[in-house]
């Protein structure tokens, strides 16, 4: 058997990884029978512009972990503090926890860490002397806006400039998409 790049693949030798044809050249998977080419073209379209999308969204990422000097639990820890911050809401280690899907120990090293870098403040909850409340220091807030929202934001700049029926469309494919792809453990179990 001969491996090829995955990028020489998509450039033309044999055809773009992600097309149809590529992905399940005997049907096994998927039922063709009422698709002609040009229907097999779009979904070929639609799944390259994905494939792309997603590259762009690891290549942002990247960059994101670079800039900021963090990993990505931190990344994701400090984008729940400003959203709850931009919401007005109180975030405690418990809160941090649970959105990461993280234990109590693994929060509190997370809180150290970031700390250190100076990039979070802990203090005491203004209504529960027992609980600590979790902000972001505003350096690391700025510093966040200035680059990693700045780019999020162009997904709300290229929605706005949809119509409202395509937002539909595109919306209800979206929410399809991840219902198809979502993992049940019994279909992945031997």
């Amino acid at each position: 058997m001969i491996f090829m790049d995955e990028n020489a693949i998509s450039s033309g030798a044999g055809g773009n990884i992600y097309h149809l044809d590529s992905s399940d050249p005997l049907g096994e998977l998927v039922d063709r029978s009422r698709l002609g080419a040009e229907d097999i073209a779009e979904i070929n379209r639609i799944m390259t512009a994905m494939a792309a999308l997603r590259e762009a969204e690891e290549k942002l990422s990247e960059a994101s972990l670079r800039y900021m000097k963090l990993n990505r639990t931190d990344m994701r820890a400090l984008h729940f503090l400003i959203v709850a911050e931009n919401r007005g809401q109180i975030v405690t280690p418990s809160a941090i926890a649970e959105h990461l899907g993280i234990s109590t120990a693994s929060t509190t090293k997370l809180l150290d860490r970031l700390e250190r870098g100076r990039h979070i403040q802990r203090d005491t909850h203004p209504t529960d002397r027992r609980a600590l409340r979790i902000t972001v220091q505003s350096e690391t807030r700025a510093a966040a806006m200035r680059t990693v929202g700045k780019q999020h934001a162009k997904r709300f700049i290229a929605s706005i400039d949809l119509t409202s029926s395509e937002r539909a469309i595109i919306a209800n494919f979206l929410e399809n998409m991840a219902s198809q792809l979502e993992v049940h453990e019994e279909e992945w179990t031997p």
